[in-house]
């Protein structure tokens, strides 16, 4: 495992960015290498213009293979988007032996089931996570591998996205002459970058505020409960401050990273900042204050969509640890007071170095590279911490079939599975 390198690559709305990793003797992820180059062919997480995507996933990893002295072949590639939808499903299967103890395999078989579900046309599944089981309806169990019943049941949080959006990415990194190895929501892996294992127990709420796109994931009892996608990120409010202010947008996302404040009260009333007029112009003079009062409008939207998907997740009295922000926009001044005055909940910015050791590429450690980072980690370490238990329980033999991650994770332990599971993704999915 310390020999194994992993790469990760986020393609994302305003960049590309790849990240080179190993894990060190201590347990710890080194970066080796980065990459990035600005993105032109996505428009919040979806692949709008392949070729400019090509060239930007080459030019990123390019650079981070030259850093890192690695050829770069293989790589763990993030999916954001609107159309990323999820589903709570229940699924069972009555065992032949009641005597005989359930099994990983037993478990395996019920989640190959879920992978089968209908979903609407135009989609595909990406991620089936089990919630709690039920065996011979006593429910809330945690791990059922070792009871004895005969009914074996479980809720799986599913995540489906479009069939579309997964091929134009697969298009791109294949036309940039790269394999993907895996393919993960873009929150889940910013989750294994920013959230401690204590955070995940207590209840938290992951906000990854991105350039077009802000992510939700809500985590409780260490278990993924709730995902979803706003179509809103740091790109809107360049947008808002280039009309409010009448300004050019390089100049609107000047001004946002380094006068920009969340809450306009804390802004100084008597700061002017001077932006060069366009040709034979005076200077334009914009007051901090107006620019904050801007952003903070935005914001206030943006963080009640977020209030929102964690009422609707129903553990919205059960976050103990709050809410944690990561992502580029997580970096505005004041963000986290705004979220703690409008949800009542606890919030702290969420930086990528949970898991860190040493690194080559210090800049990492920005929460603008949470997932990037994450994409990486994701090659050491499971979604879901009873995976882990399982791989080592398997006979050495076994071990070599299963793949990494969670959405594979169980379909590589057994051949397919007879039998199959329609339900009416439509009627749940949200």
């Amino acid at each position: 495992m310390e020999d194994q390198i992993i790469v990760g690559l986020d393609i994302g709305t305003t960049k590309i960015c790849a990240i080179v990793g190993k894990k060190n003797e201590y347990g710890k992820l080194e970066i080796l290498g980065m990459g990035k180059a600005v993105s032109d062919g996505v428009i919040r997480g979806i692949v709008i213009n392949i070729d400019k995507t090509v060239r930007a996933i080459q030019k990123a990893i390019t650079k981070a293979g030259e850093q890192s002295g690695i050829e770069i072949n293989v790589v763990n590639v993030g999916i954001a988007g609107q159309h990323i939808k999820s589903a709570v499903h229940h699924g069972g299967i009555t065992l032949e032996n009641q005597d005989e103890e359930i099994t990983i395999e037993d478990i395996a078989r019920l989640t190959n089931d879920m992978h089968r579900i209908v979903t609407p046309p135009g989609s595909e599944i990406i991620h089936v996570m089990p919630q709690n089981y039920t065996v011979d309806y006593e429910n809330g169990i945690m791990d059922p591998v070792g009871m004895t019943g005969v009914k074996l049941e479980a809720d799986f949080h599913i995540i489906a996205a479009q069939t579309n959006a997964i091929n134009n990415i697969n298009k791109c990194v294949k036309k940039a002459r790269l394999q993907i190895e895996n393919l993960i929501l873009e929150p889940l892996a910013s989750s294994l970058s920013v959230l401690s294992e204590e955070e995940k127990e207590a209840g938290v709420c992951l906000v990854d505020i991105g350039g077009g796109t802000t992510d939700i994931a809500v985590f409780y009892d260490n278990i993924i409960r709730h995902t979803a996608v706003i179509p809103f990120g740091g790109n809107i409010l360049t947008s808002d401050i280039k009309q409010g202010c009448m300004v050019m947008e390089h100049q609107a996302e000047l001004l946002k990273t380094k006068f920009g404040k969340a809450i306009s009260e804390e802004a100084s009333p008597n700061e002017i900042v001077s932006i060069p007029g366009l040709r034979d112009r005076p200077p334009k003079e914009i007051s901090i204050q107006n620019l904050a009062q801007i952003i903070q409008a935005r914001m206030e939207e943006i963080i009640e969509l977020v209030h929102t998907e964690i009422i609707t997740s129903g553990y919205h009295k059960k976050l103990a640890a709050g809410i944690v922000v990561t992502g580029g926009g997580s970096q505005l001044t004041n963000l986290s007071q705004l979220f703690e005055y409008m949800t009542g909940l606890d919030t702290r910015v969420g930086h990528p170095n949970e898991h860190l050791g040493k690194c080559k590429v210090d800049i990492a450690k920005s929460p603008m590279y949470a997932t990037t980072v994450g994409l990486v980690l994701s090659g050491f370490k499971a979604l879901d911490s009873r995976e882990v238990r399982y791989r080592e329980a398997l006979p050495h033999g076994e071990k070599k079939k299963v793949v990494k991650q969670g959405n594979k994770f169980f379909s590589n332990i057994l051949e397919k599975t007879k039998g199959l599971l329609i339900d009416d993704f439509d009627d749940k999915i949200k």
